[in-house]
């Protein structure tokens, strides 16, 4: 079967992520106690218990979804999940799914991640806005139109685009686009404005901690964010995520060259479902799995037909 393995981003938060997982497999518990040790948080607590406004900020909220999504992934594979034939991950999410590919060892993946969201976080200061049932080339053309800096910064589904900018720019295009037609214009609480043009002096920062980075040949080909491509070539991963930074998430394209390609099913590793529903707008028929706690691990095992005999030890 060919399975498509998703990484959530940024926005998927939730407090108490990744606890289940722990309090009940040993190797996700390890995962977070080795993140305490490389990064110096206090993950678990700020994963399981908050408070939520520390977890909603850029440089903790990003390295707590790292952590719990990389837990969900090591205990999906101890447990006979079946191989994927494709990672993506959304924005914050392509590091977990170049990390889950043997692209990036973890602790220097991790590392990665914390650095850039210390970059985003102190990045020039900005908003985002989803706009709802407006297609993209109208939008694009508001965004053009804007006397501000705004552009579209994620391509969620057909149906869900995200804009980015300044305060001034954002509220100009949400204007035009409610008046265009847009069905929910819905301002985003975040404090940066994440993949527009706000985010380059954060992208030539993180740049030379890419560069630096010891990448290896990727053993799943992972779909990026900024061509909606596979690759496994290592030396092309750090010039993608230098320039993910500022460009537009392309998420819709990345999982129409899936569904192209012949993917029959998609698994969603850690918090939340909110890439799967994504998957869902673009074919309601695909089945769509996720792994966020020992239940759905269950069911998502069940479903991909996971036999007793390569279960392990572990009780589930």
């Amino acid at each position: 079967m060919k399975l498509v393995m998703l990484f959530p981003g940024q926005g998927s938060q939730v407090t108490g992520m990744g606890r289940a997982l722990a309090e009940a497999f040993p190797i996700a518990l390890e995962t977070f106690v080795e993140a305490e040790g490389v990064t110096g948080l206090p993950l678990r607590q700020l994963a399981w218990e908050g408070p939520e406004e520390a977890l909603k900020s850029t440089d903790i909220a990003q390295v707590a979804l790292f952590v719990t999504s990389m837990a969900a992934w090591r205990v999906y594979r101890q447990h006979g999940g079946a191989a994927a034939t494709w990672m993506a991950g959304h924005s914050l999410g392509e590091y977990s799914a170049l990390a889950a590919s043997g692209a990036l060892d973890f602790a220097e993946a991790l590392l990665l991640v914390q650095k850039r969201g210390q970059l985003m976080a102190k990045a020039e200061k900005g908003t985002m806005a989803a706009i709802l049932g407006l297609e993209s080339e109208r939008l694009e053309a508001i965004c053009q139109a804007a006397t501000e800096t705004v552009v579209i910064a994620n391509y969620n589904s057909p149906d869900q685009l995200v804009i980015s900018g300044t305060p001034e720019g954002v509220a100009q295009a949400s204007q035009m686009a409610s008046a265009a037609g847009a069905k929910r214009v819905v301002p985003l609480s975040v404090a940066g404005a994440f993949h527009s043009p706000l985010m380059e002096v954060a992208s030539v920062d993180l740049n030379s901690a890419l560069d630096r980075a010891d990448w290896n040949r990727a053993a799943e080909p992972v779909i990026t964010n900024v061509d909606a491509t596979p690759t496994q070539e290592a030396h092309e991963f750090a010039a993608k995520l230098s320039a993910q930074l500022a460009s537009p998430v392309r998420w819709s394209d990345a999982m129409r060259w899936a569904l192209d390609h012949g993917a029959e099913g998609f698994v969603e590793l850690g918090a939340g479902r909110v890439l799967s529903g994504l998957v869902k707008k673009l074919d309601r028929k695909i089945p769509t799995f996720n792994v966020e706690d020992p239940e759905s691990l269950r069911k998502t095992l069940e479903a991909l037909n996971a036999t007793p005999a390569v279960l392990g030890a572990t009780p589930l």
